[in-house]
């Protein structure tokens, strides 16, 4: 059999954190004042160096467990671990997380490298050491030429890019990224998908992935983690196997072809069996 996954049941045995685990989440609920029931029982363990796609239907809690991850929301019962530690970790080789929001939030005002060095600048890092950080990460998404342009004068993919390079020039060890290129077209898209596979590939990076598309998830993860609708839960785990560098011949693979096969179905039960 080409696939394989492990389905998530709420009678398996607990699932725990063990030397390799970036991030885990014990028995997460969550349920917002207005009684909205956004989360139940969410269990996952997420390791080192793995590139993890939260995929599911909307409304289904991925970005909430993607903000739990931050620490921008906390769970209503369960807990949430960084490198097996209650509070995210501050100033410690190794554990740096950065997110990736929706929208690229860049601000008008500043141009490029400005936006990219926000973070280093909130953190009162020296200017001879926060601007070679933000060059190297400017060159890792493409935008070395682009330092000095201003957001207006960048296409969307090129804003994108800008953010990517805002959260990499922190240096993280975990970054965690909420449906970053929903909005763009779709050839754009696969460009950004290929470039962030490869930026994973050759970098010691733990990736977290909010996507509601099937052909995203498969060619950038090691691992889809498949949620149900609301109150979001965990389905399955599929593991993707392919090369660890990916191009568009893996997008027209029998492997991709089959894996999108498997998580359409899994899809259609999160989605109680309607297509």
């Amino acid at each position: 059999m080409l696939m394989q996954y492990s389905e998530v049941e709420k009678d398996t045995a607990p699932i725990t954190p063990d030397a390799d685990t970036v991030l885990f989440a014990g028995r997460i609920d969550k349920t917002y004042p207005n009684g909205t029931h956004a989360l139940d029982d969410v269990r996952l363990r997420i390791q080192r160096g793995e590139f993890v796609s939260l995929l599911g239907p909307s409304g289904c809690g991925k970005s909430t467990l993607l903000r739990m991850f931050a620490g921008l929301e906390t769970p209503s019962a369960g807990q949430v671990r960084w490198w097996n530690e209650a509070s995210i970790p501050e100033d410690k080789p190794g554990r740096s997380m950065a997110m990736v929001f929706q929208e690229a939030t860049l601000m008008p005002w500043a141009d490029v490298a400005t936006n990219a060095r926000l973070p280093l600048d909130l953190r009162h890092v020296p200017r001879r050491d926060s601007e070679p950080r933000v060059a190297r990460a400017l060159d890792l998404v493409g935008l070395g030429k682009f330092h000095k342009s201003w957001p207006r004068e960048l296409s969307g993919g090129m804003q994108m890019r800008a953010s990517i390079a805002r959260a990499l020039a922190t240096d993280p060890n975990l970054l965690l990224m909420d449906e970053p290129f929903g909005a763009l077209d779709e050839f754009t898209r696969n460009r950004l998908d290929a470039d962030l596979r490869r930026l994973w590939a050759g970098h010691d990076l733990t990736v977290v992935f909010v996507t509601h598309s099937i052909y995203e998830a498969v060619f950038l993860s090691s691992k889809v983690v498949v949620m149900g609708a609301r109150p979001g839960r965990i389905l399955a785990e599929v593991d993707i196997h392919g090369p660890r560098e990916r191009d568009e011949s893996f997008r027209v693979s029998p492997q991709f072809i089959g894996y999108c096969q498997q998580l359409s179905e899994l899809l259609t039960l999160a989605n109680g069996g309607e297509h």
